[in-house]
């Protein structure tokens, strides 16, 4: 990746956190507890930090879209009772983080640095690192280039995405997606890369949210995926049923974390994988660090048939890894947001997979 211009840094600078409303999730998060780092290359980022009891390991969450570190509300407690660190940072473009609109800035090789700023920052030499959708690109990218700062890692819904997999052009992957599931699952990221899309998804908000924490998740089949289909559903504030696993008090807290931040920032983890800049950027990961050398945990959900989970990402997470590594798989009948939808389950099954690892802090 080419050093970035003094220019582009200043207009990075503009858009820090320190000009935007403080965004704090609520209980069961400690406001106290919450941290703001300005990381090296001038950005701030809004974190969690919860320091690890002794001989306990440190857990690094990593949300995705559209959300916030309040994605991760029923770990951080399960967690921090027993005793474990917590790092639970808001991502770039969301919450109380910097919200550039250089889609440049996104890219995994600045933001994994970026991460390891905030672990330098907390004196923590390793963690065991945990992501979800957009989440678990920057854990790949982290095992692809930080090898060195991580006991092993987890992914959830979405699985380890190869250095290969942005080289290949959008137009393929919708081929390809077309011939292997027989509906296109990449259709939508033209929507989200497309000039305005954050203005129209503001101002179609609640049908956004509707489809995108579907009862029926089949619906992402017709109405989110295929090309089109997703602005149309919500221009057309198309409502349908959603998920009870959110309470009305959590979908308002989510929702206004969208109004406050919107959505501009946010979209362009889109826009570098919907065009070249991903692809380009990951041509710097180290050959040698293309496959995971560490455990892996992949929890697949069943019922997900935006990242298709299950049937992909369960080959992905055995490719991923090395002769020397282990990977253990955990099944969820559930949409995407297994975390939200399956807590106590997912939980457990972590909470199990980081024990049986036998590491020490």
């Amino acid at each position: 990746m080419p050093v970035l211009s003094s220019l582009l840094l200043a207009l990075t600078a503009s858009a820090s956190s320190a000009l935007l409303p403080r965004v704090d999730a609520p209980a069961p998060f400690n406001s106290s507890l919450f941290k703001d780092l300005n990381v090296s290359r001038g950005l701030n980022y809004h974190y969690y930090a919860v320091p690890a009891d002794t001989g306990k390991l440190t857990l690094l969450f990593l949300h995705g879209f559209p959300s916030t570190s309040y994605d991760w509300r029923h770990q951080v407690p399960f967690f921090q009772d027993k005793g474990y660190g917590l790092l639970v940072p808001d991502m770039l473009g969301y919450g109380g983080t910097a919200k550039p609109l250089d889609p440049q800035l996104y890219v995994s090789s600045l933001v994994t640095r970026d991460i390891i700023d905030i672990l330098d920052a907390e004196g923590i030499e390793q963690v065991v690192v945990i992501g979800h959708d957009w989440g678990s690109k920057t854990v790949s990218r982290l095992a692809n280039y930080f090898p060195e700062r991580f006991h092993s890692c987890a992914f959830l819904s979405v699985g380890y995405m190869t250095p290969a997999l942005f080289a290949t052009p959008f137009e393929e992957r919708i081929n390809l997606s077309k011939a292997v599931l027989g509906y296109d699952n990449f259709g939508y990221w033209d929507f989200f890369s497309s000039e305005g899309a954050d203005q129209i998804i503001l101002d179609h908000l609640d049908s956004f949210w509707d489809i995108a924490y579907a009862n029926d998740t089949t619906t992402t089949i017709t109405d989110w995926s295929p090309l089109g289909a997703l602005e149309a559903f919500i221009t057309n504030d198309t409502k349908v049923v959603t998920v009870d696993y959110v309470t009305p008090e959590e979908r308002a807290i989510q929702m206004e974390a969208i109004r406050q931040g919107g959505l501009a920032a946010p979209l362009n983890w889109y826009k570098i994988a919907r065009g070249t800049l991903e692809g380009q950027d990951d041509k710097g990961i180290p050959q040698e660090n293309a496959l995971i050398h560490k455990p892996i945990f992949f929890g697949a959900a069943l019922r997900d048939y935006g990242t298709v989970s299950a049937p992909i990402f369960l080959a992905g997470a055995l490719v991923a890894s090395d002769t020397d590594s282990s990977v253990t798989i955990r099944e969820y009948n559930s949409d995407h947001w297994v975390q939200m939808a399956l807590p106590d389950e997912f939980n457990g099954d972590l909470l199990e997979w980081i024990e049986s690892l036998g590491l020490d802090a």
